[in-house]
C-alpha cells in the first residue's frame, strides 16, 4: 500500500509550495493511464524536495524488516528405520524401502555399499544393470529401490542418501534366500500293493506365494490324473501340496517330483512291493551299487583283469 506522507514540507520559514507547484501537482492527480518505472530514489528526492516525507521511509522499512526473521526448514527425517533387513528369494522382485520426510529441495540417491556403486539419483538410473530402478509415489516421501530378478550376488548393504547439508543416510540390508521344495519323509518309500500313499510337499524359504505346485510321476504331470487313483490338493496360501493314492498298485512305483513355480523341486522314489521284503530290497540295492560305476572305473577293472590273465 502506498502512502503519501505530506504534500508539502515546511521549511525553516514555514513556507509552503507556491501556487504554481500546487497547480502542477493537482494535474498529476487527474485520472490518466499510468506507467511505472524504476527510479533512482536519491535523485528523485533531490529533484522534488517538496515531496520528501517528514519521516525517513528507509528507517521505517528497516524497522518493518526487523520484525521478520527467516523461517528454518524442519530437518530431514527418515520414517524407515535404519538397519532394516529385507529378505527376498532368488528370481523374485526385491523392494528396498526408504521413506523420508521434509526432503525440501534435496535429492534421494541409492548406493550399493559393497562397491560404492551409484544406482539411482531421483528417478534416474545410473547403473548399467537395468534390474535396478527407483520407485517414487508422487507427493509422498516414499523412494523405494526395486531390484528385479534377484540374484545371490545382490545380497548386502544398500544406502539411501538425501543430499541435504550435510548429506543424511540410512542403510538397508538385503538378504537373499534360495526357495526350495521338500517332500516329507525319507527319500525312498516302500509300500505293499493296496496300501495308501500320501506325499506332502512344503515350499521352504519362499518370500512369495507360489502360483502353482505340479506333481510329476517319472516325467508325467499327474495333478489331474484322478482316473488313475491320484488326488492332489494344493493350498497355495500355506505353500503346501499333498498327493494321495488310496490304493497303490505296482504301476504307481517310480520317481515322484514336487515342482513349485518359484522354488527348487524335490523328489522321492516310491517302491510298490510285490511280495518282496523291503529290507532285502534295500540290501540288494546296496549289493548292486558297485555296478553303478563310471566308465573310467570299468576300464580300470578291465585293464586289471587283462593283466592278471
Amino acid at each position: 500500500m502506498l502512502q503519501i506522507w505530506t504534500l508539502a514540507k515546511k521549511n525553516k520559514q514555514n513556507e509552503t509550495l507556491n501556487s504554481q507547484s500546487i497547480s502542477n501537482f493537482s494535474n498529476t492527480l487527474r485520472p490518466r493511464k499510468l506507467s511505472f518505472h524504476i527510479l533512482d530514489g536519491n535523485r528523485f528526492w533531490q529533484n522534488n524536495p517538496a515531496l520528501y516525507p517528514e519521516a525517513d521511509l528507509g528507517d521505517e522499512l528497516n524497522e518493518l524488516g526487523a520484525s521478520f526473521s527467516p523461517v528454518e526448514s524442519p530437518p530431514v527425517h527418515f520414517a524407515t528405520e535404519n538397519s532394516t533387513v529385507v529378505t527376498s528369494q532368488t528370481g523374485s522382485t526385491a523392494l528396498i524401502p526408504c521413506v523420508v520426510n521434509n526432503i525440501g529441495d534435496g535429492m534421494v540417491s541409492w548406493i550399493r555399499r559393497k562397491d560404492y556403486h551409484l544406482l539411482t539419483v531421483g528417478l534416474t538410473t545410473y547403473s548399467s544393470d537395468e534390474r535396478f530402478q527407483a520407485i517414487h509415489l508422487q507427493h509422498s516421501g516414499d523412494w523405494t529401490l526395486q531390484i528385479r530378478y534377484v540374484q545371490n550376488r545382490d545380497a548386502g548393504l544398500y544406502e539411501c542418501q538425501v543430499s541435504s547439508h550435510p548429506p543424511t543416510s540410512i542403510f538397508i540390508h538385503l538378504n537373499v534366500v534360495e526357495a526350495r521344495a521338500e517332500i516329507q519323509g525319507p527319500s525312498e518309500k516302500y509300500l505293499k500293493p493296496g496300501s495308501g500313499l500320501r506325499l506332502q510337499c512344503n515350499v521352504l524359504q519362499s518370500t512369495e506365494l507360489p502360483t502353482y505346485v505340479f506333481w510329476y510321476h517319472n516325467n508325467r504331470m499327474i495333478n489331474y490324473d484322478v482316473d488313475r487313483g491320484i488326488n492332489v490338493t494344493t493350498t497355495l496360501s500355506e505353500k503346501t501340496s499333498i498327493l494321495t493314492i488310496t490304493s497303490a498298485a505296482t504301476h504307481h512305483s517310480g520317481n515322484y517330483s514336487c515342482v513349485p513355480s518359484n522354488a527348487q523341486p524335490a523328489s522321492t522314489y516310491v517302491h510298490i512291493l510285490n511280495g518282496e521284503n523291503p529290507a532285502a530290497m534295500q540290501h540288494g540295492a546296496r549289493g548292486l551299487s558297485w555296478l553303478q560305476c563310471s566308465p573310467s572305473s570299468w576300464l580300470l577293472v578291465l585293464s586289471i583283469v587283462n593283466i592278471m590273465c
